[in-house]
């Protein structure tokens, strides 16, 4: 099984209410690039560029949103990047079988994970 690059995600639709408004908050958290689709979608680029792993778009389904898990080399900086974008960090950071990691809100109301495996 291949490790995914640090701050990566599999391919999964986040529900916004604003996708510019995400676009910033993403990049400025994780550093992710976006592919621009109209007003209400934009796809969130690989991280070789290659493709897209993910996209952001507007609609009411964040109540049933599955939990994503964001790939961290550095748990504590990603903390802190999450914070210092406006995320909420609503389960400090803990240990579980395999490494360490937190669960944040980002500002349209979504819960995220950030782990950091334990052979990082």
């Amino acid at each position: 099984m291949s490790r995914h690059a640090h701050h990566s995600i599999d391919y999964v639709e986040i529900y916004v209410d604003d996708v510019p408004a995400a676009k910033t908050f993403y990049g400025s958290t994780f550093g992710w690039r976006f592919n621009d689709y109209g007003e209400t979608y934009s796809g969130i680029q690989s991280p070789d560029g290659d493709g897209e792993v993910g996209g952001l778009t507007v609609g009411e389904a964040r109540g049933g949103s599955p939990l994503v898990l964001v790939v961290s080399d550095d748990l504590v900086a990603s903390h802190d990047a999450v914070t210092a974008a406006g995320g909420e960090v609503v389960e400090s950071p803990f240990d579980y079988p395999g490494g360490r990691r937190f669960h944040f809100r980002d500002p349209s109301g979504n819960v995220l994970g950030v782990f950091q495996p334990s052979d990082s």
